[in-house]
């Protein structure tokens, strides 16, 4: 009998460390390796039947985008630390208004409010992710042995995004953030209000290897 599966974030410096203790808990272990884009994905199985799946992100540079009504962070890192950011605060108002005509201007303000969150943060997504170019150049490159595009030192080649999925979905369709579209995405949609301690949370997060653990019950 197998327990549920849980997942586990591993910084990805620990995770050697951590599939030997995997390994000393549950018994000999075969292991197996997968190549893709994010690195390369292991799959082992202990001798009691526990088994693992450890899915890195690992995208460098990455590019942090979070948004929430009242507050958002963008933030560019390279080697797991943030070489440009920002962080600040939009007031947006929440759904609750009276009827009738009051309502309706309510709703208005209300979108406007989300308008101008959403051009603020795409404007200082532009600055600090695309050096404010909205088509950077790129080039072929056979990083891995791969061809395919490539992006300039500073560019991202991954994002993490979390907060409010409408936001981030409308300042990732903003054209002037075009050169991001179909970056590989880490979604962290359970953050709560953006600020730094956040955002730092949140790129620790992205770097993360995710891990699916099952474990092998113990029989009563």
């Amino acid at each position: 009998m197998r327990s549920p599966t849980r997942v586990i974030e591993v910084a990805p410096e620990r995770l050697d460390r951590w599939l030997a203790g995997f390994a000393e808990r549950h018994g000999h272990t075969d292991a197996t390796g997968r190549s893709t884009p994010g690195g390369v994905v292991v799959s082992a199985h202990a001798a009691d039947g526990s088994s693992v799946v450890a899915t890195p992100f690992a995208h460098d540079p990455l590019g942090v985008v979070l948004v929430r009504r009242g507050g958002y962070a963008v933030g560019l890192a390279c080697g797991g630390t943030f070489s440009a950011s920002k962080v600040g605060t939009r007031h947006v108002q929440s759904r609750t208004a009276a009827g009738g005509w009051s309502q309706q201007r309510f709703a208005r303000r209300r979108g406007n409010q989300a308008d101008a969150l959403v051009d603020a943060v795409v404007g200082h997504a532009r600055r600090i992710l695309l050096g404010d170019d909205e088509s950077p150049p790129t080039g072929v490159s056979t990083r891995g042995g791969r061809p395919g595009a490539a992006r300039p030192d500073g560019i991202p080649r991954g994002l993490v995004v979390g907060g409010d999925r409408t936001l981030v979905r409308e300042v990732l369709e903003a054209s002037a953030l075009r050169a991001l579209a179909g970056l590989p995405l880490r979604e962290l949609y359970d953050l709560p209000d953006p600020k730094r301690d956040v955002l730092e949370n949140a790129l620790r997060r992205g770097r993360a290897v995710r891990i699916e653990l099952t474990e092998a019950s113990t029989p009563s």
